[in-house]
Parts: structure tokens; C-alpha cells; sequence
């Protein structure tokens, strides 16, 4: 089961933890991907739905979402919405996800649901937009989401906050992502791993850095994400931090991010021709 040629860069952001910047990560990259030209989709697939919030997208509103997707009742660019972003559309989430597993379960594609459905909107002529890149926000869990999410994706993009326990939970997280790779999707990868929340004023944040890169070397980008109030604040409001406000230290952060990751992009094309 290959990806066809014209399908987007799918990057699943996944962590089994909450709390790490999983959300924020995906909304605020893809706000950055959008603002340099990209047509970015965000496939939120999180029964809470926090990434379809944080872009604004009122919960009364969701008449479809990525549920009806992954059931088949329908298509992607069927629940497909526009955001306040250039650019920047968002299939969401509703807690009709928290079910899904049981629906599919006795399905003999129920690890393909996603990427089956990203491949159908691609091939599609009146499919418009035709995006570059689907960012898929994961549930804080290694469920049958993220199978989906992991068998639909090129690469896996993973938030690790800046904490004691960072590396505790990251060997389950790639041991999955080798058994995804092994069963359902050869062609995964890990994109790379981007640290959250960092505190300059904690010295035990520089530790982690520091363990970090030693354990995973240049899989970790070089840009990391500062603790920031504005960035925290901006969900609230229903707009990524990049909108909320441009100049603080996590938007900056965020865009700086969204390079790396295009260079990254254009290193593996070149190695793959």
C-alpha cells in the first residue's frame, strides 16, 4: 500500500504523554507553514478536539469531523474547514472519536482509515486545495488513533517537554513507531524531535536539553520552545500564538521551527532521488 505521488508531506506529531506541546506544536508549525507559502491542513484527531479550538473552530459548528472520516461516513474534504489563517484548513475533532475504536475494530483496513482517505482527497481533481502538507495532532495515548495517524504519515514530528521524565515515556513512543514501520508502513520515519516548554531560569531544562541531544543526537532540532505565557494564553482566543502575537518569544520560536523543518523536508527529498 504505497502513498501516491501526489499526496502532501503527512508529519504525525505524536507523544503517548499529555501535556508536552502537542497541540500547540501542530497549531502554531502549521500557522508558520502556511505564513511561508505552504496550504497546510491540520487533521485534528484528539477526541478533545483542543487544535480545532485553538484555530477557532467552535464546537456547535462541527457538524462533521474526522470521526465520520475514519467510520466512512465521509470524506476529507467533506468536514475540511477554512481557519482565520491563509492557508491553514482544519479537519476537526469531536468526542464521537472516543468510540471509534469499537466501530472499527472487526475492520480489515482499520489501521488505513486515515491514509486511505488523505490518498482519495489527493487523487481527486476538484479536490481544492491540494495541500503540501497534513499535520495530524495525535490523543496523548498509542491507540488505534495514532496507528492511524503513524500509517498514514512519512514521518513522526515529537514534543518532549523540557521535564525530569522526558526520556522515560520517548523508547515506548519508538519502539511503536519501529513496529508501525516493521507491519503497516515501511516508508515511517522519525522526523525529528522538538523540545517544549523549555525554562531558562531551571537548571534542570539546560539538563534535559543536554540528555536529549546526547541520547537522540541530530534527530533533535535545534530550535527549542520556550515556556511562554502569550503562547499559552493565544487557545483561548482561538488563534495561534503566530496571530495572538507575532514578536514573543514562542511565535519566533515557532517560525524558526517551520524553517528547520522545510530544510529538513528538502535534505530527505534529495536523499530520496
Amino acid at each position: 500500500m504505497t502513498m501516491l505521488t501526489k499526496s502532501p508531506r503527512v508529519l504525525a506529531l505524536a507523544n503517548q504523554k499529555g501535556g508536552v506541546g502537542k497541540t500547540t506544536t501542530a497549531i502554531n508549525l502549521g500557522t508558520a507553514l502556511a505564513a511561508i507559502g505552504e496550504n497546510v491542513l491540520i487533521v485534528d484527531l484528539d477526541p478533545q478536539g483542543n487544535a480545532s479550538t485553538g484555530l477557532g473552530i467552535d464546537r456547535r459548528s462541527r457538524k462533521r469531523s474526522t470521526y465520520d472520516v475514519l467510520v466512512g461516513e465521509a470524506g476529507l474534504g467533506d468536514v475540511v474547514v477554512e481557519t482565520a489563517v491563509p492557508r491553514l484548513w482544519v479537519a476537526p475533532s469531536t468526542l464521537d472519536l472516543l468510540g471509534v475504536e469499537l466501530e472499527i475494530a472487526a475492520s480489515s483496513n482499520r489501521a488505513f482509515r486515515l491514509r486511505e482517505a488523505i490518498a482519495r482527497y489527493a487523487a481527486s481533481v476538484e479536490a481544492v486545495p491540494q495541500f503540501s502538507y497534513v499535520l495530524v495532532d495525535c490523543p496523548p495515548s498509542l491507540n488505534l488513533l495514532t496507528i492511524n495517524a503513524m500509517s498514514a504519515s512519512h514521518s513522526v514530528l515529537v514534543p518532549l517537554q523540557c521535564e525530569f521524565f522526558a526520556l522515560e515515556g520517548l523508547s515506548q513512543l519508538l519502539s511503536t513507531v519501529e513496529q508501525v514501520k516493521t507491519s503497516l508502513n515501511p516508508e515511517l520515519t522519525i522526523h525529528g524531535i522538538v523540545l517544549t516548554m523549555f525554562d531558562a531560569r531551571n537548571n534542570l531544562s539546560g539538563q534535559v536539553v543536554a540528555d536529549v541531544r546526547q541520547h537522540m543526537g541530530e534527530t533533535v532540532y535545534e530550535t527549542v520552545i520556550p515556556r511562554n505565557v502569550r503562547v499559552s494564553e493565544a487557545p483561548s482566543y482561538g488563534k495561534p500564538a503566530l496571530l495572538y502575537d507575532l514578536k514573543c518569544t514562542g511565535s519566533q520560536a515557532y517560525l524558526r521551527l517551520a524553517s528547520e523543518i522545510i530544510q529538513r523536508e528538502r535534505r530527505l527529498r534529495a536523499e530520496a532521488a
